[in-house]
């Protein structure tokens, strides 16, 4: 059975991840790995609905307040907040959504921990360093994302409704109102782990600092572009939103690439080199030449 190796050891002063076997591992056992992985990921996952179930209803009073706050939710019967049920199934469906969406951020450690567990053995030792970053900054971001969206989704309600014609009243339908807000949720959440991804493809050398800066105004416009697509309302207030954190993040994750290729620029490691390997020679200007 062929055998996967570790790329050769670079300039960069990679080398192989210790305690993998000398760097060979078979196919099988990659998929052997790739399953148990997978498995505790989906019982995590599991044990998270069942939580959510549980305690659906404290749950679904978090997510209902910001339409319960506005005027409208309570056209329907004054001073209380109103959603419709219409159909046989639909109860149970939102609670299934609602049991789903906890129960993926509840056992978001436990998937994301996998998902590392498996890759992190195949990346460089330098790259490796900085896999406990991601681990911890994966989960806030995303409930930073997750966050502001249920912060602002009772203002875009608001500009929504506001344009219904005069006479009429506002009804939703409480798996309408649901599907609206998962979205916002989980929009908002992953547009926040894309500076992550950033920093991520730069660590393992696939998108350079320089790359991000030559398109840089493109990409900050594709933002606009995306944050107008992508919330399911069309106000522009939720696109500003969105456009706005993700603009910010997207400014700290050059800067943390440019300081991270500048210093591993002035610290290059060359322990990957055999004893009677020369390192790569540093042609520029010397103390000497300066004198002269």
């Amino acid at each position: 059975m062929a055998l996967l190796k570790w790329p050769k050891p670079g300039s960069n002063g990679s080398v192989p991840p210790e305690g993998a076997a000398e760097g060979r591992m078979s196919l099988m056992e990659h998929l052997r790995e790739l399953r148990n992985r997978i498995l505790i990921s989906f019982l995590g996952l599991a044990v998270g609905i069942g939580i959510g179930f549980v305690y659906f209803d404290p749950i679904w009073n978090f997510l209902e307040e910001p339409y319960c706050s506005l005027q409208q939710a309570q056209q329907l019967r004054p001073g209380q907040c109103t959603l419709l049920v219409l159909g046989v199934f639909e109860s149970f469906f939102v609670n299934l959504k609602v049991a789903a969406l906890f129960g993926l951020v509840a056992s978001s450690p436990v998937w994301l921990y996998q998902i590392w567990a498996f890759v992190t053995p195949g990346l460089y030792r330098n790259e490796k360093r900085y896999s406990l970053m991601f681990m911890g900054l994966a989960v806030p971001l995303f409930l930073a994302g997750a966050g502001l969206a249920y912060l602002v989704t009772d203002t875009g309600l608001a500009i929504l409704l506001s344009f219904a014609p005069e006479g009429t009243l506002t009804g939703l339908t409480i798996d309408e109102y649901l599907s609206y807000i998962l979205v916002m949720i989980v929009i908002f959440g992953v547009s926040f782990e894309l500076p992550l991804l950033m920093v991520f493809l730069n660590v393992i050398g696939v998108l350079p600092r320089a790359t991000v800066a030559k398109h840089r105004r493109m990409t900050i416009f594709i933002m606009f572009v995306f944050a107008a697509i992508a919330t399911p309302s069309t106000d522009p207030f939720s696109m500003v939103a969105l456009a706005i954190p993700m603009v910010g993040l997207f400014a700290l994750a050059e800067g943390f690439m440019y300081l991270r290729e500048r210093r591993a620029s002035k610290d290059e490691d060359f322990s990957h080199l055999s004893d009677d390997e020369a390192s790569p020679l540093d042609l520029g200007t010397t103390d000497t030449d300066q004198i002269k």
